[in-house]
């Protein structure tokens, strides 16, 4: 039984990324879960108490995976400035992902204290990976210049995602740019 519990609320966080990257927090609705599984409205909230907790439940599944394939991408770079440019592109890769469409619908959508905080912790931790490398480049104030260097992946992720004139590549090639040469270009 417990087995297929699992496999049930599996599928349903599956649904939930399905219509969170289709149609953003607006599409994510219990009836729309019922529908996409194959189960009983009902029985969706056998599994969730409100859609905050789908939104919370998400993060904590998919975060960890994302933030686990920019450590990755860092650990195999060279040097502290290759570090800074993994950390930017295996961010601006996932952007494609189901994982982090979903995530972005919900950063964008009106969300609890609580799933909120679940966001901005898990972004926390993204920014944390950063800062030593930024030490080890001279920074003075390590954490502030994570904190900006992420503001500028956040404005190329929104300009990859609003489907821009400008082609993915370009942005994550301007992105990069911005980080490791600033506006010198």
């Amino acid at each position: 039984m417990a087995e297929h519990r699992t496999l049930q609320r599996g599928a349903l966080l599956d649904a939930a990324r399905s219509l969170l990257s289709e149609g953003g927090t607006e599409a994510l609705t219990f009836p729309a879960l019922a529908r996409r599984t194959g189960l009983a409205r009902s029985s969706v909230y056998e599994y969730f108490r409100s859609r905050a907790a789908v939104v919370e439940e998400l993060c904590a599944v998919d975060f960890p995976v994302w933030a686990a394939e920019v450590e990755f991408a860092m650990a195999e770079a060279d040097g502290p400035e290759a570090k800074v440019e993994a950390y930017v592109r295996q961010q601006l890769a996932l952007v494609g992902d189901r994982r982090h469409r979903a995530v972005v619908a919900i950063s964008a959508g009106e969300l609890d204290a609580a799933a909120r905080e679940q966001i901005r912790a898990a972004h926390g931790g993204l920014v944390a990976m950063v800062v030593e490398a930024l030490a080890d480049l001279g920074h003075t104030q390590p954490r502030l210049a994570a904190m900006l260097l992420q503001g500028v992946v956040d404005a190329a992720v929104r300009r990859i995602e609003l489907g821009a004139a400008e082609d993915p590549v370009r942005v994550t090639e301007a992105a990069v740019s911005m980080v490791l040469n600033g506006v010198r270009g």
